[in-house]
């Protein structure tokens, strides 16, 4: 597969990993937009949520209650934002399923611009 998050998870692709289990694999944004910024890749090639259906629910439950143990492990203890870009229109530049988790000491602020 020439996806690149599954180069990473399979190690072709250098990355900072956080976390690493036989469902999900959890490492540091390439290009942070907050002080505190990684991501969680389920290790089965998903495209987008778009293409999730119930066949995936234990995969995406997981990957969503670790998901506070994750933030907590990276100082986020007073809050973080999740973030799933779907598609074109939703911003998504990786086709592999992933969640954006961000944070740091201060608030992030809002999360779009109002029109």
């Amino acid at each position: 597969m020439d996806c690149i998050f599954c180069k990473i998870i399979r190690g072709e692709i250098p990355s900072r990993k956080i976390f690493e289990d036989e469902e999900i694999f959890v490492f540091h944004d390439i290009q942070p937009a907050a002080p505190v910024h990684f991501l969680i890749v389920p290790k089965q090639h998903i495209g987008s949520l778009a293409e999730t259906d119930m066949s995936h629910q234990k995969t995406l439950g997981y990957l969503l209650a670790k998901t506070g143990e994750l933030a907590k492990s990276q100082g986020l203890n007073d809050g973080f934002r999740t973030v799933i870009n779907t598609g074109r229109v939703g911003g998504q530049e990786v086709y592999h399923l992933h969640v954006h988790v961000l944070g740091g000491p201060d608030p992030l602020g809002p999360l779009l611009k109002k029109r």
